[in-house]
């Protein structure tokens, strides 16, 4: 099965890891440490992302640091843009509304 990476990042832990990884690499034991799972866990979850093409893998020495593929996490950035501007447009309708019955003087009962 071809994984993509939306694969990635369908599990709440892969996102974890991904998110873990945004200010700089990390060794697979850091990673680890803020899971409550075993490392053998992490370690399978780490694989899946490299899998996935979201995450690689440099060895020095005997540590594995792991490095964001941010380009392939644009993927989804591109298939969320639709959403993102029907979303902007609406709230745009609703910004209007309200600007509307802001500016409607208020009647007395």
């Amino acid at each position: 099965m071809k994984r993509d990476v939306f694969n990635a990042i369908a599990d709440p832990t892969r996102r974890s890891i991904l998110l873990s990884l945004t200010n700089a690499s990390q060794n697979v034991n850091t990673l680890a440490d803020k899971f409550d799972m075993t490392r053998q866990a992490v370690s399978l979850h780490i694989k899946y992302l490299q899998e996935c093409g979201v995450i690689t893998i440099k060895k020095e020495g005997r540590e594995r640091y792991c490095n964001l593929e941010v380009e392939k996490l644009a993927e989804v950035a591109d298939w969320l843009e639709p959403f993102r501007k029907m979303w902007a447009g609406k709230l745009d309708l609703l910004e209007e509304l309200l600007d509307e019955l802001q500016a409607t003087p208020k009647k007395e009962l």
